[in-house]
């Protein structure tokens, strides 16, 4: 699995499912990568197709393989309200190094289509180190800071 930063520009969504019944939707969406999440800002009053053109940074190691956009509506008087959400699989931007905004699927909590999500990605992996081992303990090479290496003293 490759180790690197993630890169996510979330654009806009679009038909998303209004079930805000006295006014328009008020979405937001909380990006997840494994245990990493940032929440964008709440788009007030753009209904069914909010705009965000946020980017947001995610550290990527151990094995993941996907980025999970829920989509919430903010509610003043009571809890947030679930819109749908969106799993985009992580490989394709593992490879190609960058992945232009497309649009992805948002299925409600009956995994029914409730609309799309935009969003481009773009992956930067760590600089490869030699010999595996993080750099500045031990494990490197015994020449690096004079350590023991045969002597040819007494080899005439």
């Amino acid at each position: 699995m490759p180790l690197g930063t993630l890169q996510v520009l979330l654009v806009d969504a679009k038909g998303l499912d209004n079930n805000d019944f006295m006014a328009d939707m008020d979405p937001y969406v909380l990006l997840t990568v494994k245990t990493q999440e940032k929440q964008s800002t709440v788009a007030s009053g753009q209904g069914s197709a909010p705009e965000w053109n946020e980017t947001f940074l995610f550290t990527v190691s151990d094995d993941v393989s996907e980025l999970r956009l829920k989509i919430m509506e903010k509610d003043n008087f009571s809890a947030d309200d679930f819109v749908g959400e969106a799993t985009v699989c992580l490989e394709p931007v593992f490879s190609e190094g960058s992945l232009p905004p497309a649009a992805y699927n948002v299925v409600n909590k009956d995994k029914e289509f409730c609309g799309e999500i935009k969003i481009g990605l773009t992956f930067a992996p760590e600089p490869e180190r030699s010999n595996n081992v993080p750099s500045g303990g031990y494990g490197e090479s015994e020449e690096s800071y004079g350590g023991w290496k045969q002597s040819s003293y007494g080899e005439e």
